[in-house]
């Protein structure tokens, strides 16, 4: 009786909410690899340097950079490759790109895969909705995220057989060869997928509430035994409080350096005028594996440290909610991390599509069903007449 409850809970789940786990699925496996290519994207931006060349300082690249029109840079990105760029970036929306030896500003590229990739992210999340609508799009997602959860651990219980062996278990862990119809391959596929897919979608589905649920995000905190933060008002410095004399940016960065002798990128968010102190970002890795970032603090006039919060030193809420970031995308654990993050939600895309073939069929069975009986009710009618 329960299975049979359960079954009927897990179809109308799936019914339910499955053409919108389906697109979030397959989306999901479009952005799989977003980052690398947008790396391959921002190629032309690459140039090695000329044998003896010198990179400019940070100074000078920025005051290049904030020469054009409309553009006053809020960060800057340093890379500890040769012939990487340098970046400066005006909040979100602005990005320019520069060499570090010349401080010439290269010609932007279309940015068609970073268009594109930003409207497969939206549809993603909030089905391309923009504006207040999209808060109601986000509880649409968020919903169907969790339905999805339940499909997972409901299916979990339905996946395991009557009678447990291993005849009946290779057939729901591997496809049938013997299949002969396109109802038996649909449910031995569902099954398939399932398996493989079940631990990679049980780390994929709850991070992905993380993002749309505050309670979700609260908890990730109680989880690692912290206390959710709370959300204090932005405190604009004031600007007669700016400090006479403040290091240059080159020899805040030079700083930077010694703490990290394997960074990979080091970012810096300009401070606004009254500042006491700036805020730099260091990153060993490829920016998606949360325990190679780090942040550092140093004093605007004196260049001392203020903060230095390594991620082992971050307490132990932030750190399981940056984690949940990344593993959410699989980037947590490199690209073997991606490459199994976008072959769950294929799988997912594969599940939802069974499980629709299968209940669209037993509802036509129904449906025979019910007009076989009603045609015979009117036949015995009439003989009785």
């Amino acid at each position: 009786m329960f299975r049979k409850a359960l079954f009927w809970m897990h179809l109308s789940a799936g019914v339910s909410a499955g053409l919108i786990i389906l697109m979030m699925s397959v989306t999901g496996v479009i952005l799989t690899y977003e980052r690398q290519m947008q790396v391959w994207e921002d190629g032309p931006y690459y140039t090695d340097p000329e044998p003896g060349q010198q990179r400019l300082t940070v100074d000078q690249l920025l005051a290049a950079a904030n020469q054009t029109e409309g553009f006053t840079a809020t960060s800057v990105i340093l890379n500890s490759a040769a012939d990487a760029p340098f970046v400066a970036r005006a909040g979100r929306s602005q990005t320019q790109y520069l060499n570090p030896y010349t401080a010439e500003i290269y010609d932007p590229h279309s940015d068609s895969l970073s268009a594109f990739f930003s409207d497969v992210r939206s549809l993603h999340r909030w089905f391309l909705v923009t504006g207040d609508g999209r808060a109601t799009a986000r509880d649409i997602t968020g919903a169907a995220n969790l339905l999805f959860l339940f499909l997972l651990l409901s299916g979990t219980y339905l996946w395991l057989p009557k009678v447990i062996n291993w005849a009946t278990l290779k057939t729901r862990i591997w496809f049938n060869p013997q299949v002969n119809n396109s109802q038996a391959r649909d449910f031995n596929w569902h099954h398939v997928f399932a398996f493989w897919a079940a631990i990679p979608l049980l780390v994929i589905i709850p991070t992905a509430s993380v993002f749309n649920y505050g309670w979700a995000n609260n908890l990730v905190y109680t989880l690692a035994g912290d206390t959710p933060p709370q959300r204090s008002p932005a405190v604009t410095p004031d600007p007669s409080e700016e400090p006479t004399q403040v290091q240059s940016l080159e020899s805040l960065f030079n700083s930077a350096q010694a703490y990290k002798e394997d960074w990979r990128t080091i970012s810096i968010s300009l401070p606004q005028p009254g500042s006491q102190s700036i805020s730099i970002a260091i990153d060993e890795g490829n920016g998606g594996q949360p325990q190679l970032r780090h942040s550092l603090s140093l004093d605007r006039a004196s260049g001392t440290e203020v903060s230095w919060v390594p991620f082992t030193d971050q307490s132990s809420g932030v750190q399981a909610r940056r984690w949940v970031r990344f593993l959410h995308t699989g980037e947590a654990l490199g690209l073997t991390g991606q490459t199994i993050a976008g072959l769950a939600s294929a799988a997912g895309a594969v599940l939802v599509w069974t499980g629709l073939a299968l209940a669209l069929r037993r509802f036509l069975r129904w449906r025979a069903r019910t007009r076989k009986a009603v045609t015979e009710t009117g036949s015995s009618s009439e003989l009785a007449t």
